[in-house]
């Protein structure tokens, strides 16, 4: 899928029609694509000058943050968050994905392999002082949205986080923990993104051989590094506090097995002795002692056996409990 985005006046931009994908030039255009087949890509190479490969470079979910400058484009590749809804489970899974984006001349090429929130707020407006005509300013400003979506979805992250803990500490299930394991593997893949994310940041702004930039534009790129490492550091956080919430779960739940265990080890005890006392009787071919007919007959054997072996698991009993044993 290609769509092609123009400039409506100095701070929005205007969606052409779905025919503009078969335009002979993109100069001044904002041509971004979504998953695009092979014949997208020829055409759009074709047009740009832009090697195919360095088109699906963002199409490879492998594919790690890099910058690269050849005559004629260069591509900044940096990974975005992504939030999807998860149809088996109803819940809400946070990724990252490859986002390529490429001046070439003065056009303006960004390739993803989804949809994505980051690009719908340019396109809708949400995004305000944005120039197709300043491409600098224009690659800052989406690599500063880039880290407040991270920042957004931080926050969220750290919402379901408390909620699901407030459920366990109600009731303890499978589901829950299950939901704290894939907001940790969320975070551990927001934290690897962002630092490579800050590397490529760091060669953009030390450098000046990638982006002629610009004095005015200079609170913009301030801006793009500060938010980037405060993403970093808030993710740092939230994964180093869930992790110790995950162990203090961990250490609950072996805590509780353990208080079982010897729930069972104290009625096992108990029972094993009047269990004991009775096999030896019941291997004895006469039975009870006193209990056979005849002379010698004691009509409650079997009651003053069973009484003294209740008392003595009694007295286990207890000694066991308060030796807290």
């Amino acid at each position: 899928m290609i769509t092609i985005t123009n400039q409506k006046d100095n701070s929005l931009l205007e969606m052409l029609p779905e025919e503009a994908a078969l335009l002979s030039s993109y100069g001044g255009k904002w041509v971004h694509m979504i998953n695009p087949n092979d014949n997208e890509v020829e055409h759009v190479s074709e047009v740009s000058g832009v090697p195919t490969e360095v088109l699906k470079a963002a199409l490879d979910e492998e594919e790690k943050p890099r910058i690269e400058k050849e005559d004629g484009y260069l591509m900044i590749l940096v990974d975005i968050p992504v939030m999807e809804d998860d149809e088996d489970t109803g819940n809400i899974n946070y990724t990252t994905l490859p986002f390529s984006m490429i001046l070439a001349g003065d056009a303006i090429i960004t390739v993803c392999l989804k949809d994505s929130a980051l690009t719908r707020d340019f396109m809708l407006g949400r995004v305000k002082a944005v120039s197709l005509r300043k491409p600098t300013r224009f690659i800052f400003r989406m690599l500063y949205q880039v880290a407040t979506k991270y920042l957004m979805y931080l926050r969220q992250i750290d919402k379901s986080s408390q909620r699901i803990q407030h459920e366990l500490r109600e009731k303890m299930s499978n589901k829950e923990l299950i939901g704290l394991l894939d907001i940790q593997t969320a975070l551990v893949y927001f934290g690897n993104s962002l630092r490579s994310n800050i590397n490529v940041i760091d060669k953009l702004i030390k450098s000046n051989s990638y982006l002629v930039k610009f004095e005015e534009d200079q609170d913009l790129i301030e801006d793009v590094s500060i938010e980037s490492l405060q993403a970093l550091d808030t993710c740092n956080t939230f994964r180093d506090i869930l992790a110790g919430t995950m162990d203090a779960y961990s250490s609950v739940i072996n805590n509780n097995m353990n208080n079982v265990m010897k729930v069972l080890t104290f009625l096992t005890v108990v029972i094993s002795f009047p269990t004991l006392v009775f096999s030896m009787f019941g291997m004895n071919l006469d039975g009870i002692p006193g209990n056979s007919s005849g002379s010698s007959a004691m009509p409650w054997a079997f009651g003053i056996t069973a009484g003294v072996t209740l008392v003595v698991a009694i007295i286990v009993g207890i000694f066991i409990w308060r030796k807290k044993m």
